[in-house]
C-alpha cells in the first residue's frame, strides 16, 4: 500500500501490479459442476498494458470488454474469484436474452481455458540460436510441443492469446504451429511454418493491432516480452470428435521459455474438466530492480526530534486508514452478496414475467 496523490489530495491506496493474474474468471452453463470458463482475469481479456498514461505496465486499471457470444438453456453462472491478499473491488454489466423455446440440442456451448509452461520443455542451451544449423532438428510427431487446446467433443476453436517471456538471447519464434483433428495421427491437419506465422505476421512481429490478429505487447518496447492474439472467427477450426492445438517452443521445441496461452472455444456438453496452476505459479516475469533500503534503526536515532514525531505521525495516520479501510470493505463485501443474491431474484423475476407474457 502507498501514499498516492489524487484530485481530493493524499490517500493510501493498494497497487499490486500481479492482481491481473491473482483474480480468476469462471463460467459454468447449464448443468456443469466444473467451470466451462476457466483464466486470470487479465488473460481472459488479452489485456496487460493498460491506459496510455501507464502504457506497457502491469496491473494498471482498465475496462474490460468481451462480446462472444455465451449460450445456455437452464442456467448460467460468472463468478470473479479473488485469490489475492488484497481486496478486489468489480464492476460489470452483463446483457442477456431469453427465448421462449430451449436451444436445440446440438447447440456449442462457449470455453476458455488458461494454460502456461514455465519452462517450456527446449532442449538446446542458450547459446544455439534461433534459424542456426544446429535446430534444424525434425519433429514427425509434436508430442513435445506447446499445447494451447486439447478437448473432446464436437465445435469449433476460435482463436487465443499468446505470451511469451523469452530468456535465450535469441528470438522466441519459428516453431510451427500443429492442429490435430479428429483422428490425425502424422500428419496433422493444419501444419503452418511458424509462430509468427500463425498470429499473420512474418519477419518477426510488427506492432500493430488488427480485428482477428495482432501485437498487444511488442518486443520492443518491453524487453524480452511478446504478447499476440489470433481470433478464428471468420475461419473457425471445425472439430467432430477432439482437437489438440499445439505450437512448437523454437525449431522443434528447442527453446525454453516462459510461455502462457489463453484458448477460446465451442463445443458440446459436457466439456473438459479445467484446472489452473496455483497463484504462485500464474505470476508474471518482471524485470527485478533492488530497491533503495529504508533508514537503519541506527540512522532513525540520530534524527531530531521533530522528525522523529513526524515518523510516529504518519504510522498512526496509516494505521488509522487502513482500519477504517478494512472495515469499509468489510462492509461492502456484506453488501456485494447481498446484491448478487437479489440479482438471481431480479433475474428469475424478468424471467418469469417473460414467461407470462408469452401466454397473454
Amino acid at each position: 500500500m502507498m501514499e498516492i496523490h489524487n484530485a481530493l489530495g493524499l490517500n493510501y491506496e493498494v497497487s499490486d501490479p500481479d492482481y491481473y493474474r491473482k483474480v480468476l474468471i469462471k463460467m459454468y452453463w447449464d448443468d456443469s459442476e466444473t467451470p466451462n470458463v476457466l483464466a486470470p482475469i487479465g488473460d481472459f481479456f488479452c489485456l496487460v498494458s493498460v491506459k496510455p498514461s501507464e502504457e506497457k505496465q502491469f496491473g494498471g486499471a482498465a475496462a474490460f470488454n468481451c462480446y462472444l457470444t455465451m449460450p445456455f438453456n437452464k442456467r448460467a453462472r460468472i463468478e470473479i474469484e479473488n485469490q489475492n491478499d488484497e481486496a478486489y473491488i468489480q464492476y460489470f454489466y452483463i446483457d442477456y436474452e431469453l427465448y421462449p423455446e430451449p436451444l436445440p440440442s446440438d447447440t456449442l456451448y462457449f470455453h476458455a481455458h488458461w494454460r502456461r509452461e514455465n519452462p517450456t520443455n527446449g532442449w538446446a542451451p542458450s547459446a544455439i540460436q534461433t534459424n542456426s544449423l544446429e535446430t534444424q532438428v525434425k519433429n514427425l510427431d509434436g508430442k513435445g510441443n506447446y499445447v494451447i487446446l486439447e478437448t473432446e467433443g464436437a465445435g469449433h476453436y476460435i482463436g487465443c492469446n499468446h505470451s511469451v517471456w523469452h530468456a535465450q538471447g535469441t528470438w522466441w519464434g519459428e516453431g510451427d504451429d500443429m492442429i490435430f483433428i479428429d483422428d490425425d495421427t502424422w500428419p496433422p491437419s493444419m501444419h503452418g511454418t511458424g509462430g509468427e506465422d500463425y498470429f499473420s505476421q512474418g519477419w518477426g512481429m510488427q506492432k500493430n493491432a488488427y480485428p482477428f490478429c495482432g501485437t498487444i505487447i511488442h518486443e520492443d518496447d518491453v524487453p524480452n516480452t511478446q504478447i499476440s492474439y489470433r481470433w478464428h472467427l471468420a475461419d473457425p477450426v471445425r472439430f467432430s470428435k477432439r482437437i489438440k492445438v499445439t505450437l512448437e517452443s523454437g525449431h522443434a521445441n528447442h527453446l525454453r521459455d516462459d510461455w502462457s496461452t489463453t484458448a477460446y472455444w465451442y463445443q458440446t456438453l459436457p466439456g473438459p474438466k479445467l484446472d489452473i496452476l496455483p497463484v504462485e505459479k500464474r505470476l508474471p516475469r518482471r524485470p527485478q530492480v533492488e530497491p533503495i533500503p529504508d533508514p537503519s534503526e541506527d540512522e532513525i536515532a540520530l534524527l531530531s526530534a521533530e522528525q522523529k514525531a513526524k515518523l510516529v505521525e504518519h504510522r498512526e495516520r496509516y494505521d488509522a486508514f487502513v482500519k477504517d479501510r478494512n472495515e469499509w470493505l468489510q462492509r461492502r463485501a456484506e453488501d456485494s452478496k447481498q446484491r448478487a443474491l437479489n440479482n438471481v431474484r431480479i433475474c428469475e423475476d424478468i424471467r418469469q414475467r417473460f414467461l407470462n407474457s408469452l401466454k397473454e
